[in-house]
């Protein structure tokens, strides 16, 4: 496609998506920011190229990897799924895309933060609440997440785990990684009125088409956190916006994981509580969060499902879920992947 630069034509790539939208790309720009300078919103997470949050289908064209797309299976490369994170156009492309029409996101922004308190919910889960400056305008979808840029400009993903910026008050559940530096910041260094950063709001988890449908929430580990957050949200949509039923599967090794009580949140939805390595007394659910979602065989025509947590848990998920009858388009996803470079967590 031709762009007139001042006195210039520049021959930029055009870029069609499956819905309608087109747009193009400077040299450099990933599909995801070109989309994101043009006004077309594009689901996306880590943008690192390893959740699969922005999973994208070419169907004519050429495209080139920027970083490594981990995200992906060999075969799905070998089927044309790219991540539109990591990927520019070489040629104009067709891209099996949707954008999230009708969603005025957030703009992102960085703004100074202290530690209001430190809370040990389990061995190795620390809940942290970042108190911003008064007046400052920090808005957000209930779902999405904010990066933490720490000592020495360490920076680490996580989600919000309320639905509100209460009293400017934002809640955050961090997972200690054995041998991460923003771990060990925040399990032995951290204290209260320590100074931060925040750049946030990020990310395309958050609530849409549940309307009279069945809405499923499926957690790993700290992957509860978004869904707290958009369980807190529910009561506050309009009648008809709501869905019809809420349950919320959360998985963990040993009962020490599900470290706070889903059934004291507000609202109506059925809880199961899932451990991989339950002990003696466990009367609960025993496995993956998706095969006790499944040993019930639910009328899956008219769910809709969030899964949050493990990438490993949502890919086999997502393949499960869908062998057995959920409609295609209805599996949202936030994978958290390891801070050992970047993270979601």
């Amino acid at each position: 496609m031709l762009v007139r630069l001042g006195n210039y034509q520049l021959t930029m790539p055009a870029i069609i998506l499956s819905s309608g939208a087109q747009f193009t790309a400077a040299q450099g720009d990933t599909i995801l920011d070109a989309a994101a300078k043009a006004g077309v919103l594009l689901p996306y997470s880590c943008k690192t190229g390893r959740c699969s949050t922005c999973k994208c289908k070419v169907i004519t064209g050429k495209s080139s990897p920027v970083q490594p797309e981990s995200g992906l299976t060999e075969q799905e490369q070998v089927d044309g799924w790219v991540l539109s994170c990591v990927r520019s156009a070489e040629t104009d492309l067709v891209i099996e895309a949707e954008g999230l029409n009708g969603i005025a996101l957030p703009q992102p922004k960085i703004v100074p933060c202290r530690i209001g308190s430190l809370e040990k919910l389990a061995q190795d889960v620390m809940r942290v609440v970042m108190r911003l400056p008064p007046m400052t305008a920090f808005n957000f979808i209930p779902g999405q997440y904010v990066d933490v840029i720490g000592p020495g400009g360490m920076r680490r993903s996580y989600s919000i785990a309320s639905a509100s910026l209460d009293t400017n008050m934002l809640e955050l559940h961090i997972r200690a990684v054995k041998g991460g530096k923003m771990s060990d910041y925040w399990f032995n260094h951290a204290k209260v009125n320590d100074l931060l950063r925040l750049n946030g709001p990020l990310g395309t988890f958050f609530l849409r088409d549940v309307a009279d449908a069945d809405l499923i929430f499926m957690a790993t580990g700290t992957g509860i956190a978004p869904v707290k957050a958009l369980l807190e949200a529910i009561p506050s949509l309009a009648q008809d916006q709501r869905p019809r039923s809420v349950t919320v599967l959360w998985g963990g090794r040993v009962r020490e994981d599900l470290y706070f009580d889903v059934t004291a949140l507000p609202g109506k939805h059925a809880y199961i509580p899932v451990l991989s390595r339950a002990g003696q007394g466990w009367n609960g659910d025993i496995g993956h969060v998706q095969d006790a979602l499944l040993c019930r065989k639910p009328d899956l025509s008219k769910a809709v499902i969030y899964a949050c947590g493990s990438h490993a848990m949502i890919r086999s998920a997502q393949a499960a879920l869908s062998r057995a009858g959920l409609p295609s388009k209805r599996f949202y996803s936030d994978a958290f992947v390891c801070s050992a470079t970047f993270s979601s967590s």
